[in-house]
């Protein structure tokens, strides 16, 4: 089967990224063009494998799925949709190519990247459980603790291409005792926290998430436990693809310094205000414009 991105889109960009992209390194492969990956949706574990036969102008990606049971259409669709959100395929980049235009500096990285579409978590469940496994502490800790819960709680599925576990659902750590996700994650609460986002997102309308007011949208991810606001925006913005604002306000996060840095390489001494300023030129293109700048980098 075959889904059909919006142009321009390079499905080798979209590869560099995710082979670099730490928060998944465990949970695919990437070989000969080709990504393949596993997905918990409605309780079954499915393994898609997507490649390119299309070209920048007209892409074409094709898709396979492995399951343990028959694929239902309703199956089908619902990991299609998801494939399709996860790469963003349906991104129209016109808009922010056209208010690139008057960036002289910054037309450097759209040549660079030219064709990329944002690629996010696979759901924003998932993204609010790495924000939260972050918390004080590194990187390839969180890693770990990401691991060991999708050995424990989610899926796996042998494939022609070998095994392939998928990150758990919400509902699939609803029941689970606070110790025994506390046991795996290394404590600081994180059992809680992982519980308070589970429980919001196995009854979330992720439609409405995508789609509401941005403030709504913030509000309603600010009610989980151990999501302040640098999570509830990182999830927004890479979780569910609301590109209107770009995460800028804490100048002591990780995040905007990279962000600055990148910044500076492409418009020379700049400071975080006037980066600010420079966003607002982007509209609610302002997301992309930082995301490109950090790919970049």
């Amino acid at each position: 089967m075959y889904v059909l991105p919006k142009a321009p889109f390079d499905w080798a960009k979209t590869l560099r990224f995710i082979s670099g992209f730490s928060p998944s390194q465990d949970d695919q492969k990437i070989a000969d063009q080709t990504l393949t990956k596993a997905v918990r949706i409605g309780g079954s574990t499915v393994v898609f494998r997507v490649s390119s036969r299309g070209t920048l102008k007209r892409p074409k990606l094709e898709v396979g799925l492995f399951a343990e049971r028959a694929i239902t259409k309703k199956l089908e669709r619902a990991v299609l949709e998801r494939i399709s959100f996860y790469l963003s395929l349906d991104d129209d980049l016109s808009p922010f190519y056209a208010l690139a235009e008057d960036d002289p500096p910054f037309l450097k990285v759209l040549e660079r990247l030219y064709g990329y579409h944002q690629v996010k978590f696979l759901t924003p469940w998932e993204n609010a459980a790495w924000a939260i496994l972050t918390q004080r502490t590194s990187g390839p800790v969180a890693r770990t603790y990401k691991r060991r819960l999708t050995e424990h709680f989610g899926g796996a599925l042998e494939t022609p291409y070998g095994t392939f576990r998928a990150f758990p659902e919400p509902t699939d750590l609803l029941g689970v005792k606070a110790g025994e996700i506390a046991r795996l994650t290394g404590g600081f609460r994180r059992d809680e926290f992982l519980l308070s986002a589970a429980q919001a997102f196995a009854t979330a309308d992720e439609a409405w998430l995508r789609t509401a007011p941005y403030d709504e949208a913030f509000k309603w991810l600010r009610k989980i436990k151990g999501i302040g606001e640098w999570s509830a925006a990182f999830v927004l913005l890479r979780g569910l693809g609301r590109m209107e604002r770009a995460i800028l306000e804490d100048a002591r996060n990780p995040y905007v310094v990279s962000v600055l840095e990148a910044a500076q390489k492409v418009y020379g001494p700049i400071t975080l205000g006037e980066v600010r300023e420079k966003a607002k030129h982007y509209g609610n293109w302002q997301g992309y414009w930082a995301h490109y700048l950090r790919v970049l980098d």
